[in-house]
C-alpha cells in the first residue's frame, strides 16, 4: 500500500511539471496572441494590409476605422508627436504601436518587456516595412522604441542598405 501511495505521488509530481510547462508555454503564447486595436482611416489601404499582415503572424486584430481628426486626437493622447507618427495607430497591453512597425518586433517588445519603453513607432511610411512592401523595391527603415518622456531610440533595422 505504501509503494502505491508513493507511486501516486510520482505521477502527480509529474503531472505538476507538464501543467507547470503547458502553462508557461501557453502563458507567454497568451502574451503575444494579446488582441490588438488599431485605429486607421477607412481608405487607407496600407493600413488594412498591416491588420493582415498582423492576422498572419498570430495576432487577433480590431481594426477600427475614425476620422482623420480622431486618429490625430488619439495619436495625441498616446505621446505620438509629429516626427513619430505614421497612418494608423495601434495598442497591445500597455504599449502603442504607431506605423507598419513588422510582428516580429512586437512580439518582441511584449516578450522582453524592456524597461522604459512604452511602444513602438515606424515613423512616415517606409517601402518594404509590412503593409508598404513593394515587390523588387526595398528601403532601409527604422524601428524605434519609445520612452515615457517623448524621446526615441532605435529597436531594430529592417530592409535592404
Amino acid at each position: 500500500m505504501n509503494h502505491r501511495i508513493v507511486r501516486v505521488r510520482g505521477r502527480a509530481r509529474r503531472m505538476l511539471s507538464a501543467m507547470a510547462f503547458v502553462t508557461a508555454v501557453l502563458g507567454s503564447s497568451a502574451a503575444v496572441a494579446a488582441p490588438v486595436t488599431v485605429y486607421k482611416t477607412a481608405t487607407c489601404g496600407c493600413c488594412e494590409a498591416w491588420v493582415t499582415h498582423m492576422r498572419e503572424s498570430g495576432f487577433e486584430v480590431a481594426a477600427k476605422d475614425v476620422t482623420q481628426a480622431r486618429l490625430y486626437e488619439i495619436k495625441q493622447a498616446a505621446g505620438i508627436g509629429r516626427e513619430a507618427a505614421s497612418c494608423h495607430t495601434a495598442f497591445i497591453n500597455d504599449y502603442v504601436i504607431e506605423g507598419h512597425v513588422p510582428a516580429r518586433d512586437v512580439r518582441r517588445v511584449l516578450a522582453d518587456a524592456p524597461d522604459g519603453v512604452r511602444g513602438l513607432t515606424v515613423p512616415g511610411m517606409p517601402l518594404s516595412a509590412p503593409g508598404m512592401d513593394v515587390p523588387g523595391r526595398s528601403e532601409r527603415y527604422q524601428v524605434l522604441a519609445l520612452d515615457g518622456a517623448g524621446g526615441t531610440r532605435v529597436y531594430a533595422t529592417h530592409g535592404q542598405r
